[in-house]
């Protein structure tokens, strides 16, 4: 299914379980530069079921300036099915709010790569995510967003996300 121009949007298996720890791993190598994330596998093996649905974003073709079609305007230059390039991610969860006590839709991970950010694909992923939440009768979403990522506060902010709680750690 087309997401996007140029972008289309497919279910993940259990069988994408290393691309998804690859995906976490790319999230957490962003923010923190230095560091092993390999025990991301085991939030995989954990919480990866039929009840966390996984969906990727296959690249379809490339894009070529091509001077032709008018000022900031590109061609886009399909491929006939070719190999799936992954380039994003949505991985949902559920969670309780502590307040009201309602299950509702969690956003475990949502990543873009670097070369595919800025032409909507979290906003549409999110958008994606806010309507399987709405068939299966959620009334909210939530996630966690470091508070040093400034991009993604910037998103959700911009599609109403609001803070509802602060986590906070203490190193011991």
């Amino acid at each position: 299914m087309e997401l996007l121009p140029s972008y289309c949007i497919r279910h993940g298996s259990s069988l994408d379980r290393a691309l998804l720890v690859k995906f976490m791993q790319l999230t957490y190598q962003e923010m923190f530069s230095v560091g092993d994330f390999s025990h991301l596998a085991q939030t995989v093996q954990q919480y990866f079921s039929n009840q966390t649905p996984l969906w990727w974003v296959d690249f379809l073709g490339i894009e070529k300036d091509t001077g032709t079609l008018g000022h900031g305007e590109m061609e886009i230059l399909s491929f006939p099915q070719s190999p799936r390039s992954a380039v994003a991610c949505l991985w949902m969860g559920n969670a309780i709010d502590q307040v009201t006590g309602d299950r509702h839709a969690h956003i475990f991970l949502l990543y873009v790569v670097p070369e595919h950010r800025r032409r909507g694909i979290a906003t549409a992923l999110m958008r994606y995510a806010e309507d399987w939440a709405k068939k299966r009768g959620d009334r909210q979403m939530g996630l966690q967003v470091f508070q040093s990522n400034q991009a993604a506060l910037n998103l959700y902010s911009h599609l109403g996300y609001e803070t509802q709680s602060l986590w906070l750690k203490k190193l011991l």
